[in-house]
């Protein structure tokens, strides 16, 4: 059975704006080697919606990008995509599926058949999967920036609060520091 792991960009005052933070060569290289070391990459349909809007072409070549871009489109390209929704089931980017029916059940199996784990990095469907229970690590990256608006990480709150563990911590040149938690509760 492989991981669930939450992974997301996140600013000191708890901002997830996908538009905030440092997407720099640095980061993108980072984002790259987890998604290689991963198994699929599971998310909600706003945050599928948002990527297939723009990764595709940027794998392709028809949306010039910078190298360490273009590498993680590429990675992104063949890796399996899974989506949660209720709303939309038609999925055309390559590898992309549905994932429908009981939330917790399904990400369960997909856990189950995935040994190299799964990637989530959608706000939103984290907060209803931790609320199940099913996340077993987190991968924080903190930007050094205050971003005074929202949307913010788990905005929707949970039941109790989460005892972690600390894996590590890795600053970057750029000020951010990647953070890889374990959850202990």
């Amino acid at each position: 059975m492989g991981l669930l792991t939450f992974s997301i960009n996140v600013t000191l005052d708890g901002c997830v704006d996908h538009r905030e933070g440092i997407a720099d060569d640095e980061t993108h290289g980072f984002y790259t080697r987890l998604l290689i070391d991963c198994g699929a990459m599971l998310w909600g349909r706003v945050t599928y919606e948002m990527m297939e809007s723009s990764w595709p072409a940027v794998a392709d070549g028809s949306e010039p990008a910078p190298p360490s871009m273009r590498e993680w489109a590429l990675a992104l390209e063949t890796k399996p995509k899974y989506v949660v929704s209720t709303t939309r089931t038609d999925f055309p980017w390559t590898n992309s599926h549905l994932i429908s029916g009981d939330l917790s059940a399904e990400v369960q199996r997909l856990k189950d058949e995935t040994p190299d784990g799964v990637l989530l990095g959608s706000g939103t469907l984290a907060v209803a999967l931790d609320r199940l229970g099913l996340i077993d690590e987190y991968r924080f990256m903190v930007h050094p920036q205050i971003s005074g608006h929202g949307p913010t990480l788990y905005q929707a709150g949970l039941p109790r609060t989460r005892q972690l563990e600390l894996i590590s911590a890795e600053p970057l040149r750029n000020g951010a520091v990647a953070t890889h938690y374990r959850r202990t509760t």
